[in-house]
């Protein structure tokens, strides 16, 4: 369990499906996830997955929460794209615009340089996602390099070294 001033980042728990579903289902947040919106049967396998993540200590991912309320989706986990470990993270549209976004790209970096003693960690952003881009630069995070996809569209790959960490843990 992760905690920041006003989140907690925790296991799914099998009650959670309905909120995240909820969450993915909504194509203000899902545009940016993975390869955009899925349909409802995708995201309840998905959160089904999940359980079999922790089951196997693949990697970390938690729900995020405000609360009682389930607001978003966090993971640490291994990527190829950049031969390290990658941040992922969504929050309930109710949710932007608050500055809880930053304190949850800060707790899971602060996790990643701590608990995993890696010394960077990486991120890839759609590169329309602006604010996702903007909140990580605010941050310390370096674009390193841009990736086409098929669809034509380009993923961002951003790092933020420890070095470059401001932030005590």
């Amino acid at each position: 369990m992760l905690h920041t001033e006003r989140l907690v980042l925790s296991r799914y728990t099998r009650e959670d499906e309905g909120a995240f579903v909820a969450l993915f289902r909504d194509e203000r947040v899902s545009r940016w996830m993975g390869d955009g919106p899925c349909s409802e049967a995708e995201d309840r396998a998905l959160f089904h997955r999940v359980f079999d993540v922790y089951a196997e200590d693949r990697f970390d991912v938690w729900g995020v929460r405000q609360g009682p309320e389930l607001i978003g989706h966090a993971e640490i986990k291994p990527t190829e794209v950049a031969g390290g470990y990658e941040i992922i993270y969504a929050l309930a549209y109710s949710s932007w615009k608050k500055g809880l976004g930053t304190e949850l790209v800060r707790v899971l970096a602060g996790y990643g340089f701590d608990r995993h003693g890696l010394e960077a960690v990486h991120a890839t952003v759609a590169e329309l996602n602006v604010a996702s881009l903007s909140l990580l630069a605010r941050l310390g995070f370096q674009r390193v390099k841009e990736i086409s996809e098929q669809d034509g569209s380009v993923t961002v790959l951003l790092t933020l070294h420890r070095r470059d960490w401001p932030f005590p843990s």
